[in-house]
């Protein structure tokens, strides 16, 4: 995960009159976002794993998502040549790798042997997922859209792979909470905080 530049210099900031607020030039300040490690190649000789956070949701029905990645990073030829990846969630027993697997080039390492973790082949793709990994999302790209420092994939959803013993088995739902999964934000990891609601709560009817 390479750092962005989304830092910001005194001279670049504007009061704004009347408020609490000043202005900052543009920049890709959404914080926090997931750290995730997707993991990309058709055949174990070029497995390889890349750290990113621009990744999220875009559609429910059919399930897709996207990642962004730049054009000089390794892995970009990879997906972009096969047309598959999986994206890997991450927690706490994972940040090391995770930020190691960020840093380095698959140029230059191995990563999963480096960083002592298993690549499985996906069941939808021949991309591998990360055994280690509490959720492992196989996707398959749509479309690639050129942005400036880095390419939209955008992919169907195919495949969601979730470690048994985060899922409960009375309502065979996945237990995030449990998976201790890891934030990033501004340069830095978090753990995750604790829960202060669910979806809905501010109109669930009290009993």
């Amino acid at each position: 995960m390479k750092k962005n530049a989304d830092t910001v210099n005194l001279k670049d900031i504007e009061s704004t009159p009347g408020t609490s607020h000043v202005s900052w030039k543009p920049g890709t300040l959404i914080y926090p976002l997931p750290a995730v490690l997707i993991s990309c190649g058709s055949s174990p000789e070029n497995y390889n794993l890349l750290t990113i956070s621009w990744v999220g949701t875009i559609c429910t029905n059919p399930p897709m998502c996207y990642i962004s990645v730049r054009p000089e990073r390794h892995s970009y030829d990879i997906i972009k040549q096969t047309g598959e990846f999986v994206i890997n969630l991450t927690n706490e027993d994972m940040a090391f790798a995770t930020d190691w697997c960020g840093v380095k080039s698959g140029k230059d390492f191995n990563k999963f042997t480096e960083m002592k973790l298993t690549p499985v082949k996906g069941e939808k793709v021949n991309a591998p997922t990360v055994k280690e990994s509490p959720l492992c999302i196989e996707c398959k790209v749509k479309e690639i859209i050129q942005l400036g420092s880095h390419d939209m994939f955008i992919a169907d959803v195919v495949n969601v792979q979730a470690d048994r013993k985060y899922i409960d088995p009375e309502t065979d739902t996945f237990n995030l909470s449990e998976a201790k999964l890891i934030a990033y934000s501004h340069g830095h990891y978090y753990k995750l905080g604790e829960e202060i609601g669910k979806f809905g709560w501010t109109v669930k009817k009290k009993k």
